[in-house]
């Protein structure tokens, strides 16, 4: 029995002397990537390149057009589900070259826009179309539209707001038989 019991305490000290190995090890490892980070952090942030940086170059303002838009956001205010707002968005090309949407997406499947096609000369105007079916939504609506154009900065982006009230008996209304 006293065997047994020394064989376990010569054990545990064994485990415990491991244990202490291993603490020792991980503080040195913690200590040295503490070391790494200071170092890193000591370089101004401008000396780190990511490894894939490309070069760029300001882009020549001869070559772009300028949106701008007599506004940015259209409130349609409060209406009913269902109801389908319609909102043209005029610009004008400020820039030194035609403007040339190449894209415009939407933010979502109830929002569809429509654009000038043909480049927009300086000086000369164009329009985005939005459409926004409000069919299936209620509460606060932000449709978005997002173009793509040779311009600086190359996205802009184009939002309609307002609310939209569901329909008598819409949401609030069970559907299929009424149990009574």
């Amino acid at each position: 029995m006293k065997l047994r019991l020394l064989s376990a305490l010569a054990l545990c000290g064994l485990l415990a002397m491991g244990a202490c190995n291993q603490k020792s090890d991980q503080e040195a490892k913690i200590q040295a990537l503490e070391e790494k980070i200071a170092a890193l952090e000591s370089k101004s942030p401008s000396a780190v390149t990511p490894v894939n940086a490309q070069a760029s170059q300001p882009a020549d303002p001869s070559s772009l057009g300028q949106f701008e838009f007599s506004e940015m956001e259209y409130n349609f205010g409060t209406i009913q589900e269902g109801e389908v707002i319609e909102h043209i968005f005029n610009f004008t090309n400020n820039g030194q070259a035609p403007l040339v949407i190449s894209n415009i997406t939407a933010s979502c499947g109830c929002t569809s826009p429509d654009w000038t096609k043909t480049p927009v000369n300086p000086g000369e105007d164009g329009f985005v179309k939005v459409v926004f079916n409000s069919r299936a939504k209620s509460g606060s609506q932000a449709p978005t539209v997002t173009i793509q154009a040779n311009t600086n900065p190359t996205v802009t982006r184009l939002r309609m707001r307002g609310t939209v009230n569901p329909k008598a008996g819409g949401a609030g209304a069970p559907v299929g038989p009424v149990k009574r």
